[in-house]
């Protein structure tokens, strides 16, 4: 249907049609297809079901997948053809030649690693795969003169597409009508104030409707459209960007440094300097080489990012970029959108108030007619609907719409001017009462004795001339009140107590009167929320407001360039902020947040720009977020100081074997062993399991401090014991007793290492330590696995030296892990 254009002053503008003249009581099905009437527009009825199938023919069709994962031969490709999994399978390849099979167990071991995280991670593309389907945009077309919902990638060259608040533009097109069309298209240039639209107007995909209505007919589909290949790569999945994986590649960049002349020496030691056996002198120097590439530390991170994937799906949690799970358990203050998110989306009227002699019956007709006026409700008028539908008690039928003006979060009101059934027009105003009434008005006072009770307020004013006049609203004679009560969200009260049990500060931002705000707020117990800030009086200055930020809780009246503007603020002082939200005017600031998180039945520009999407709209799902991020990083700084320790060891046993110029102690097997029992085994375990430590930045300096010192202990240790060896053990079979005795002191440093990093016990923590160290005993105590390992202790005098050895480097470690604790933070 045709509808009036209006420039940027609000004026109707020259040649554009009239008004058409819409039955106040009609109803509109926004769920079923519905006819379309006649427009003015050559395309409005959209394209036929014949066109749509040429074009389908022809290739223009919207093929851009609205989100990427990664295809399974990138996931194979990314967990297979790594640099360390290279060096790996060349030393595999060559020990299978020249060593028993048992030297060439840390080649087995790295296949099944790889399978496991290639199987987790391909769950974790099912997950999401399935997850975006069920959140995907289904934007409405016209086919053969009717409005259905298609999937995004069925759209074609030439569709009418709808548009309503929120709607984001999902193809480059043309406006074919505008209804007050007011789009956003600052996430494509930056600028944040929406552009008015009218028929003709270019619009880009990207952008999105903050108020008004209309439909565009697509001009460009596909990749030919810029802005949905940018939107598409920016809402790829990816594994990347976040410190915690950019860490790990920092430290992977050092081990290489350190390795590769370290090997070499190692290689020249035991290939030329000693001359030895050829067979046993490669197997040696493969033993010390291997155990320097902390070959699961990525695996692990992969597989911890992807079970969280996984176990946050369950809970109907889209994770659009895996580093949000890794930034949500960051965050130090969240802020909450108070509509969608502390409250559910609908309301209830409780009362109607006529103002100044007013009367009832003629209120509710006029309550009713705006209900008809717009077929795009928000939760306000469509409580407004639900109480008084079209065609109930008091007609209303003979009422017709002239003009209508769609709510906007900017002005806080809507509006709409009719011709009532005995020819008489009049306009009317619906929205915030401390916007339309002067400072002073008595009124007011009895509004904020309602606001205190947590009820929300809205003023029904009659225009004194026309709706888009000048300074209408100025003017506007209070009419009633519309008192509505706002559904609480049952678990909302429990997620704010977890939050501030966990030290993360709650900001309540709302469009909302901050009183009303602060009672809803207060009934939730929020800690603060007696201290509410009207946004109309929040300074302008960052500094400035990033201290009002800090010292309130609640904020009422904010403008969508305010939000952006308080996120900002609290950025500037350090703070990691989330952002949740689900409506339109949430979108700039859940944008510039550090974490921004949407509710699944929130707009669609809303779902397009967060990083995390609550499908099943629970606010509740928010601390399992949490939560998980905090598992994933809190335990992998746990195994990677296991994984790390073993590789400052290696390094260091290397170059005292060169600086010594002896036979390396170990073969490929003991390590093999020792690794699987210490690291491989115990890390899996911790990496999965739950930890509530809040996350810590500076993962590298963290996992190093405690890294260095206990591999210099460990190597210290084993080499001390292996040195010793040698000078107690003499004739054949010597090598074997040494590699033996030093074998038990550096299992036994390691278990201690592992005991220490296993800390808090649990009664699983507590069992995995003690099966490991039976594990060894087992393989001490069993001849054929004595023999299969080459791990035999020699009389009693040296294997008790070995563990007095080790219980020295134990206390040692104690001593230190507690140093570094002291003077660096846990």
């Amino acid at each position: 249907m045709t509808q009036r254009a209006l420039d940027s002053s609000g004026e109707q503008t020259p040649g554009s049609p009239r008004p058409a003249m819409i039955d106040a009581g009609a109803e509109l099905d926004p769920v079923h297809p519905v006819e379309l009437p006649p427009s003015g527009h050559p395309d409005a009825t959209g394209l036929t079901t014949a066109e749509v199938a040429e074009r389908v023919a022809r290739g223009e069709v919207n093929d851009v997948p609205v989100r990427s994962s990664r295809s399974v031969t990138e996931i194979v490709r990314a967990n297979v053809f790594t640099r360390f999994n290279l060096i790996i399978g060349v030393l595999w390849v060559i020990m299978l030649f020249v060593a028993p099979i048992q030297d060439s167990l840390f080649g087995f071991v790295i296949v099944a690693n790889t399978g496991i995280g290639i199987i987790q991670e391909w769950r974790a593309k099912k997950t999401l795969d399935s997850l975006a389907v069920i959140g995907e945009a289904k934007p409405t077309v016209r086919r053969d003169g009717k409005a259905a919902e298609i999937s995004t990638h069925e759209i074609v060259l030439g569709d009418v597409v709808e548009l309503g608040p929120g709607d984001k533009v999902v193809v480059d097109g043309t406006v074919a009508e505008a209804d007050s069309l007011e789009i956003d298209e600052s996430l494509l240039t930056g600028e944040a104030d929406p552009v008015l639209k009218r028929p003709g107007d270019p619009v880009m995909s990207g952008s999105f409707v903050v108020a008004g209505g209309g439909a565009f007919t697509a001009t460009k589909v596909g990749r030919e459209a810029y802005a949905a290949q940018l939107a598409e790569e920016a809402s790829r999945f990816t594994l990347v960007h976040s410190e915690l994986r950019s860490g790990i590649s920092t430290i992977l960049k050092y081990v290489t440094w350190m390795m590769v002349p370290t090997a070499i020496g190692l290689i020249i030691s035991q290939l030329v300097v000693k001359d030895n056996n050829f067979k046993d002198s490669v197997a040696r120097t493969v033993g010390g080489i291997v155990p320097m590439i902390p070959e699961g530390l990525v695996l692990l991170t992969s597989v911890a990012f992807a079970i969280g994937v996984v176990r946050l799906g369950r809970k109907q949690c889209l994770v659009q970029e895996l580093p949000a799970i890794e930034g949500l358990a960051r965050v130090d203050v969240v802020c909450l959108d108070k509509t969608g998110t502390l409250t559910e989306g609908g309301m209830d009227i409780t009362e109607v108030r006529p103002l100044n002699g007013s009367d009832e019956a003629y209120v509710h007709q006029v309550l009713r007619s705006l209900g008809s006026s717009d077929p795009r409700p928000n939760a306000s008028l469509q409580a407004i609907i639900d109480a008084y539908p079209a065609g109930g008690e008091g007609g209303g039928k003979g009422w017709t719409v002239t003009d209508a003006m769609p709510f906007s979060s900017a002005r806080k009101y809507s509006g709409a001017a009719f011709t009532e059934t005995d020819g008489t027009p009049s306009a009317w105003l619906l929205g915030a009462p401390d916007v339309l009434l002067p400072d002073g008005d008595g009124t007011l006072t009895e509004i904020e004795h309602l606001n205190e009770q947590g009820l929300r307020v809205l003023l029904l004013a009659r225009v004194r001339g026309e709706l888009d006049a000048p300074g209408a609203a100025d003017g506007a004679v209070p009419t009633a009140l519309v008192v509505l009560e706002q559904r609480l969200r049952p678990d909302a009260g429990e997620t704010l107590a977890y939050f501030a049990q966990q030290n993360v500060a709650t900001k309540v931002i709302s469009g909302d009167n901050a009183v009303s705000v602060g009672a809803v707020a207060g009934k939730l117990g929020l800690a603060g929320a007696e201290n509410t800030l009207d946004a109309r009086r929040m300074p302008t200055d960052p500094d400035e407001m990033a201290t009002a930020m800090e010292e309130n809780a609640v904020f009422g009246r904010v403008t969508p360039q305010q939000k952006r503007d308080m996120v900002a603020a609290l950025q500037s002082r350090g703070h990691t902020v989330a952002m949740t939200g689900d409506g339109v005017n949430d979108v700039l600031a859940l944008k510039d947040a550090d974490i921004g998180v949407s509710m699944g039945s929130g707009s669609e520009a809303t779902r397009a720009v967060a990083q995390i999407v609550l499908l099943n709209n629970s606010f509740a799902t928010l601390p399992s977020v949490v939560a998980e991020g905090r598992r994933v990083i809190g335990n992998i700084t746990r195994v990677a100081t296991l994984f790390l320790t073993k590789t400052v060891y290696s390094v260091l046993l290397a170059i005292l074997v060169v600086c010594f110029q002896v036979e390396y102690p170990f073969l490929p097997r003991h390590l093999t062993l020792l690794s699987t029992l210490t690291i491989g085994v115990p890390a899996f375990f911790l990496a999965l399991a739950p930890n509530k430590e809040r996350a810590q930045p500076h993962f590298v300096r963290r996992v190093m401090r405690y890294a260095i010192p206990s591999g210099v202990i460990a190597a210290a240790a084993t080499f001390t014991t292996y040195l010793v060896a040698r000078h107690h053990y003499s004739g054949p079979g010597a090598l074997e007793a040494e590699t033996s005795a030093a074998t038990l002191t550096l299992f036994l440093v390691s278990m201690w290492v592992l005991a220490i990093i296993a800390r808090p016990y649990t009664w699983w923590r507590i069992g995995l330590v003690a099966a490991m160290g039976l594990g060894f005993l087992i393989v001490l105590v069993v001849p054929w696995l004595q023999d299969f390992f080459a791990l035999k202790l020699v009389g009693t005098t040296m294997p008790w030296g070995a563990v007095g050895i080790a219980v020295a480097a134990a206390a040692l470690l104690e001593f230190s892990w507690r140093l570094v604790g002291r003077r660096f933070g846990a």
